[in-house]
C-alpha cells in the first residue's frame, strides 16, 4: 500500500522551475506537503563538488489541505544531486519527551524513492542536469516499431503481381516465405526466413500510423546483412537492396515528414556481422590497418571476441580511435551520414549500447555515448534523439551527456510483465533462466519507483517505455490472449512517464510467445474481416489512448504521484501546472478504493475522460473495478505560482 498523504516532489515542471538548466543556473524546486504530514521545516541537501550543503526552504503557499515549500539550487555541477530533509512535528509529540535533546530525531528524508525515516545513500537523489537538453519534440512522442521484413510488401514492385507469394529475387542465404506462411522458429533457420517486406511497403502504409496517432516510425536495422533481422550488418554504407536501397529510405522519410512523422533508425555499435566489409578486411590481413578494428580474444590468440559467443557477430574495438571515428566523426561517419532531411533518418536507437566499448578491463561506454550524442547533434542541429538499448540497471549509463534515454526494460517492461502476465502463462525475460513471477501491484510499483529514482528525471522521461518489442513475447500472448488485459497494458503504457513504444501489430492483437515467434507478418489482409486476425476494437482503444496522451499536458509532460498499489489495482496521478490526471488500472475486479478529496486538491472539479470505475461520493472518489479495465479523470491543477528567487540568495554557498 502507498500513503497518499505524503510529501511529494519529482523532476516535472510542477516541481522544478527549469527543465533545461545550464551550468550555473539557479533553479527553484518545491515540495507539496499535505497538512496531515505535520511538517514544520524543509531543507534541501545538495552535494556541490562532492561535499554536502544544506539550505532552507520557505513556505510559498498554505491552505487547509496542503503547504508548498520552495527553495533554490545552483547547478554548480553538470549533474546536481539534491534531496529534502523534513522536520515533522508529530515525531516530537509522539515521543512524550519534553526535553528536545532527549526526544527522537524528527527528520524524514525525501528522495526519488519516497519518504524515509532513516539515512539513505545518494543513489536515489533527485538530479538536475545542465547538459544540453533532448529535442523538444521527444516530450510528446509516441513511437511505432517496425520490423521491415514483416511489416508490408511493396505491391507495385511484385514481379508476378502476387503480393503474398514468396519473393524470387532473394540471395542464397535466404529462405523465401509467402506472407501467410508459418514462421520457422528454429534457432538457425528462423533468421534466414525472408517474407519480403520493403521500405516502400512501409511507406504505403504510413496512413495507418497517422490514423493510430503515433509520431515516430522506428525501423529495426535496414543495412544489408545475412539475416532477416539485420543486426549482423555487412555494411553501414548502404541500405539493403532487398528493402529497396538508399532511395527507398529517403522516399520513406519524405513521405513520413509530409504526414508529420519522424523516422528513427537502428545502429549496432557493439558489433557487426562476420561478413561486414570491415571484418573481411581484418580477417584478410590481421596485421593490417583493419586488424585492430575488432576486439582480440586474449584466450585464443589470432581470433576475435564475438557478441555473447555468437560466431557471426564479432565485437568492435572502441579502444581503436579509427573505429570510433568511422562511426561518429564527421559527415561521412555512420551515425551522421544517415541523419537529416533527405538522408533517411531523424534519430537513432543504439543496439546493445550497454555492452558497447566494454570488455574486461576496458570501459569506453561513456565516451562512445558522448561521441554518438555529439554526432547526432551535429548532423541534426540538436533536433535528433538517441536512445540506447539497455536491459537491466542503466543508472550509470544515462547521466545526461550521452544517450538521451534507454529502452526502459528494467524500470517498466519487466515490472509491468510481473503484473500483467496471465496466471497460466509464465514467459522468460530476455535470457533469464527463471520464469517471470506474477506479483501484486505493491511490489510492481516498488520496482518501478526504485528504478525510476536512480536516473535523472530527464533521462527517465526520454526513455522508451514498452510492454514488448521484436525481441520479446507479444503482449496479447503475455496476458493470455485476453483483449481486456491488452487494453489494461495499453493504458498503463500510454499513461506512464516516458516515450511509449508500440511494436507493429500489438494494436490489432498479434500474438507471439517469444521474440522470433512474435515477428509475424502484419496481417493486412484481415483488416475489416469479421473473425480475422485484426482486432478492430483493440485498435480503437489504442487510437483513443494515444489521442488522450497527446492531448493532455499531464500525460505528456507531467510528474507522477502514486496513490494506491495493491494486488490487482494501481492508482496514480500525473501532475502538470496546467492539468492533473488520475489514472486507475486494474488487472481484475477489486473492491472500492476510497480516495479522500482533501488529498486531491481540485478533484472536486474532475471530469471523466475514460472508463466507468470512478465515482464521486461525498468527500471522496471511489475507485473500483468489476473486471479488468482502466479509468482516466482530469481536473485543473491547483498549485501556487513560482516565487522569484530571493534577492539575498548567494548561490547556495
Amino acid at each position: 500500500m502507498i500513503a497518499a498523504a505524503e510529501p511529494h516532489h519529482d523532476g516535472s515542471p510542477l516541481h522544478v522551475s527549469q527543465q533545461a538548466p545550464t551550468l550555473g543556473s539557479v533553479v527553484s524546486v518545491r515540495v507539496r506537503v499535505p497538512r496531515a504530514a505535520r511538517v514544520t521545516g524543509v531543507h534541501v541537501r545538495t552535494t556541490p563538488d562532492g561535499e554536502q550543503f544544506f539550505s532552507d526552504a520557505r513556505v510559498v503557499h498554505e491552505d487547509d489541505t496542503e503547504t508548498w515549500w520552495q527553495a533554490e539550487i545552483t547547478c554548480h555541477n553538470p549533474v546536481t544531486n539534491y534531496r529534502f530533509l523534513l522536520d515533522a512535528a508529530g515525531d516530537h509529540e509522539a515521543s512524550g519527551e519534553e526535553d528536545p535533546i532527549r526526544r527522537p530525531a524528527a527528520y524524514r528524508w525525501l528522495n526519488g524513492a519516497g519518504l524515509h525515516a532513516r539515512d539513505v545513500p545518494d543513489a536515489a537523489d533527485f538530479r538536475l542536469v545542465a547538459h544540453p537538453a533532448p529535442p523538444a519534440w521527444a516530450t510528446g512522442a509516441v513511437v511505432y516499431q517496425v520490423f521491415p521484413d514483416r511489416f508490408a510488401r511493396d505491391v507495385a514492385a511484385e514481379p508476378d503481381g502476387d503480393p503474398g507469394g514468396p519473393r524470387t529475387d532473394l540471395p542464397g542465404w535466404a529462405t523465401p516465405a509467402g506472407w501467410d506462411d508459418p514462421l520457422d522458429t528454429g534457432k538457425d533457420r528462423g533468421p534466414a526466413q525472408v517474407y519480403g517486406g520493403t521500405l516502400d511497403g512501409v511507406r504505403e502504409h504510413l496512413d495507418h500510423l497517422v490514423d493510430l496517432g503515433v509520431t515516430v516510425l522506428y525501423l529495426t536495422p535496414v543495412f544489408p546483412a545475412r539475416s532477416n533481422h539485420r543486426y549482423d550488418a555487412t555494411s553501414f554504407d548502404r541500405v539493403d537492396p532487398l528493402l529497396g536501397g538508399d532511395e527507398a529510405l529517403v522516399r520513406l522519410q519524405e513521405a513520413a515528414h509530409e504526414r508529420g512523422l519522424l523516422v528513427m533508425g537502428d545502429i549496432t555499435t557493439n558489433h557487426t556481422g562476420d561478413e561486414h566489409e570491415w571484418f573481411l578486411a581484418a580477417r584478410a590481413d590481421p596485421q593490417g590497418p583493419a586488424g585492430d578494428w575488432y576486439v582480440r580474444d586474449p584466450d585464443h590468440p589470432g581470433d576475435w571476441v564475438r557478441w555473447l559467443g555468437v560466431e557471426s557477430l564479432p565485437k568492435l574495438d572502441h579502444a581503436n580511435p579509427a573505429v570510433r571515428s568511422a562511426l561518429t566523426d564527421g559527415p561521412d561517419s555512420v551515425v551522421e551520414r544517415w541523419l537529416g532531411r533527405g538522408h533517411g533518418l531523424d534519430a537513432w536507437r543504439v543496439d546493445v549500447a550497454n555492452m558497447t566499448g566494454r570488455y574486461r578491463d576496458v570501459d569506453l561506454a561513456h565516451q562512445v555515448a558522448r561521441e554518438t550524442r555529439a554526432a547526432v547533434d551535429r548532423a541534426t542541429g540538436g533536433t535528433g534523439l538517441v536512445v540506447a538499448e539497455h536491459t537491466h540497471d542503466h543508472s550509470a549509463d544515462v547521466t545526461g551527456d550521452g544517450w538521451h534515454g534507454v529502452m526502459n526494460y528494467s524500470g517498466f517492461t519487466r515490472p509491468a510483465w510481473t503484473w500483467l502476465r496471465a496466471p497460466g502463462f509464465a514467459p522468460k525475460f530476455l535470457g533469464s533462466p527463471l520464469r517471470v513471477p506474477r506479483l501484486g501491484a505493491d511490489l510492481v510499483v516498488e520496482t518501478i519507483r526504485e528504478f525510476s529514482a536512480i536516473v535523472p528525471w530527464r533521462s527517465l522521461v526520454h526513455s522508451m517505455t514498452l510492454v514488448g518489442s521484436h525481441d520479446t513475447t507479444r503482449v496479447r500472448t503475455l496476458v493470455g490472449d485476453d483483449p481486456e488485459q491488452v487494453r489494461v497494458a495499453a493504458a498503463l503504457l500510454l499513461t506512464s512517464p516516458g516515450i511509449p513504444m508500440i511494436t507493429y501489430g500489438d494494436e490489432v492483437g498479434m500474438p507471439g510467445d517469444f521474440g522470433e515467434d512474435g515477428r509475424r507478418p502484419m496481417p493486412w489482409a484481415d483488416r475489416g474481416v469479421p473473425g480475422g486476425r485484426w482486432d478492430e476494437d483493440l485498435l480503437d482503444t489504442y487510437r483513443e489512448l494515444i489521442h488522450l496522451r497527446r492531448s493532455s499536458p499531464a500525460l505528456t509532460d507531467g510528474g507522477i504521484r502514486w496513490l494506491h498499489a495493491h494486488d490487482d489495482a494501481m492508482v496514480f496521478l500525473r501532475e502538470h501546472p496546467d492539468e492533473t490526471v488520475l489514472v486507475h488500472v486494474a488487472r481484475a475486479a477489486h473492491d472500492a478504493i476510497p480516495l479522500e478529496l482533501v488529498d486531491l486538491p481540485g478533484a472536486a472539479d474532475a471530469r471523466r475522460l475514460a472508463g466507468d470505475g470512478v465515482r464521486p461520493e461525498g468527500e471522496r472518489l471511489l475507485v473500483h473495478a468489476e473486471a479488468p479495465g482502466y479509468d482516466v479523470w482530469s481536473w485543473p491543477t491547483r498549485a501556487p505560482a513560482w516565487e522569484p528567487v530571493p534577492e539575498d540568495y548567494r548561490g547556495g554557498w
